[in-house]
């Protein structure tokens, strides 16, 4: 009787956590949005010649104008970056958003589960088989793996281990 209300509880969190992923998911796609955006009105700098005097302002101090104008752009990009935080820094599978996302974060930093980034792919596996067997002790982690096969477990352990390397990659 206690493993149906465990399962059930799990069922429930593992419900909660689609829905939660699904925001996520809009909220990336959102701030995706905003730096395409952002992108796209990047205005060009036009320079402006006065035909009836010549421009008195010398090269150096023009530079230093447009240094400071990209300065400040990057300022702002980077505050619209911090905001988003490092939601969807990189592309994940399905699988691993529906299974490990709301405990393991979007990108395995860690939010109710363990931190995964810069964990290998054996150690992964390892601990996903014995969370299956029965090995490890948590329901909600043997609720999420009990219907999944040993190739998924693998593909999942291999995803995963890639993590820190996509991290660096996309800069964060």
């Amino acid at each position: 009787m206690i493993r149906h209300i465990i399962a059930a509880i799990a069922i429930v969190l593992a419900a909660w956590a689609f829905w939660f992923m699904a925001q996520q998911d809009q909220k990336a796609e959102r701030f995706q949005r905003i730096q395409e955006i952002i992108q796209k009105t990047r205005m060009e700098k036009v320079k402006v010649v006065n035909t009836v005097q010549p421009v008195a302002q010398p090269e150096q101090s023009a530079q230093k104008e447009e240094k400071k104008e990209e300065d400040e752009a990057a300022k702002k990009l980077k505050a619209l970056q911090d905001r988003a935080g490092n939601v969807m820094a990189f592309k994940v599978s399905p699988l691993y958003k529906q299974k490990c996302s709301s405990c393991h974060g979007v990108n395995g930093e860690g939010i109710i589960g363990p931190k995964l980034i810069g964990m290998s792919q054996e150690k992964i596996y390892q601990a996903l088989t014995d969370f299956k067997s029965g090995k490890r002790k948590n329901y909600v982690m043997y609720g999420l793996l009990s219907k999944m096969d040993d190739q998924q477990l693998r593909d999942l352990s291999k995803e995963i281990s890639t993590f820190a390397e996509k991290l660096k990659a996309a800069g964060n």
